[in-house]
């Protein structure tokens, strides 16, 4: 054997595996937005508003010609399907600049052809509010679904956990006359939910998939019944809440486009700000972080060097669960000023599909949370020039996304080693 041959014998070979998800996902979106342009044309001037009250420079509204418009942003999204299948092909990665960059057009050129011919103005700055604002309780939901997954413990109750808190801080919010209390409140009860969760999941090992699906139905119930019975018959004093309300944070908030619909906000919107990135710090730049990963990665070796396994899981949970439940305050003390029954309408289900489309990444997540909120946002968007799309599709629309995100766009994607697997010392 000669010593070259001896040399790719000892050397390990790299394989890189590419996932083609992406780029057939980007064939068929393109594919079917072809179709669209083509079997439904639209004559006339699409109009977009740029401006709002308080901003620095007020940008002036722009008429754009609907279906040349469209068909633009179709041929960047066909360049930017042909860009992926290349690098495909060469077995490299596609970035992430570009599905973003293939989502914005994609979703431009659609506005543009569902505004054609309307005297009503697209409305860009309240739409990118509108996402933001229907993206916080997605937002803290995944975080949450992040730090328990990451810990080993799969979180089904996210569901669970935003609904007790949504029920929570509207009872003692209405109580105490203070959205702060109702704040705390919520916390607590994304907490007990999670603590629930970790009795069953950790300390009886029981199967966390079932234990999850069985706190989303337990919590519905309860929520429901005492709905009913308890706070429809006495609403004045249980379930009429006083609500956060808007802050306009000088100097940022009169940003043009950008500044309304981020810097004139609520407390619980800033708190969203804040969290992502202290989630982040704390997952992959603290000791408790490296422990958190560890035991959701590989328990035994976690548990030789002295980490109390089950300790940090519970730990993980708990805290998932408080942050949950902040985003479960944000339906009562934000968004409206009182319960209603399954009034979540399974932002939880999103949320979960977000940690995945997130790869288990807390900055990833929450930008996957973002998107299902503009997804969700677009149906008051296009309602405003009576764009022709039934209104339906819009309802399923952010579903539709959902399936599309966690189908197409994630690629391969890796769970932590131990995640959803009780430990037991041996």
């Amino acid at each position: 054997m000669t010593a070259a041959t001896e040399t790719e014998a000892v050397e390990p070979r790299h394989v890189t595996v590419v996932s083609r998800k992406a780029p057939v996902a980007f064939g068929v979106i393109t594919l079917l937005y072809g179709l669209l342009l083509a079997l439904a044309s639209r004559e006339g001037l699409t109009h977009f508003r740029f401006a709002t009250d308080g901003d620095f420079v007020h940008l002036p509204s722009v008429a754009l010609p609907a279906m040349t418009t469209a068909w633009v942003c179709g041929l960047i999204a066909l360049v930017l399907t042909g860009l992926a299948f290349a690098l495909t092909q060469a077995a490299r990665k596609v970035p992430i600049w570009v599905s973003v960059l293939f989502a914005v057009a994609v979703l431009f050129g659609f506005l543009a052809w569902g505004g054609a011919g309307s005297d009503a103005d697209f409305p860009i700055a309240r739409l990118l509010a509108s996402s933001v604002l229907l993206a916080v309780p997605l937002v803290f939901g995944a975080l949450g679904g992040v730090l328990g997954e990451r810990a080993g413990v799969v979180n089904i109750a996210i569901e669970a956990q935003l609904l007790a808190g949504a029920f929570t801080a509207a009872i003692v919010g209405s109580l105490t006359d203070s959205p702060w209390a109702g704040l705390v409140a919520a916390i607590a009860a994304g907490m007990l939910v999670a603590l629930v969760l970790g009795v069953f999941a950790i300390t009886y090992r029981v199967e966390q998939i079932i234990v999850g699906v069985v706190l989303n139905v337990l919590v519905i119930g309860l929520t429901s019944f005492f709905y009913s019975q308890v706070l429809v018959p006495d609403a004045q004093r249980l379930n009429s809440t006083t609500r956060f309300g808007s802050w306009a944070i000088p100097g940022l908030s009169g940003i043009p486009v950008i500044g309304p619909a981020l810097f004139r906000q609520s407390v619980i919107v800033y708190l969203m700000y804040i969290a992502v990135p202290a989630v982040w710090f704390a997952m992959f730049r603290t000791r408790w972080g490296l422990r958190l990963r560890a035991v959701g990665e590989h328990p035994q070796a976690a548990d030789t060097v002295g980490i109390k396994v089950e300790g940090m899981r519970y730990a993980g949970i708990l805290v998932a669960g408080g942050v949950v439940g902040i985003g479960g305050a944000f339906y009562t003390v934000v968004s409206v000023s009182s319960f209603g029954k399954e009034m979540t309408a399974g932002a939880g289900f999103i949320a979960l599909a977000a940690v995945i489309f997130g790869k288990w990444d807390p900055v990833r997540a929450a930008m996957a949370a973002l998107l299902f909120g503009a997804a969700s946002s677009l149906q008051g968007a296009l309602s405003i020039v009576r764009a022709p799309v039934p209104s339906q599709f819009m309802l399923m629309l952010p579903y539709v996304v959902t399936i599309l995100a966690v189908a197409g766009f994630v690629g391969r994607s890796r769970p932590p080693a131990a995640d959803g697997t009780p430990y037991v010392k041996e």
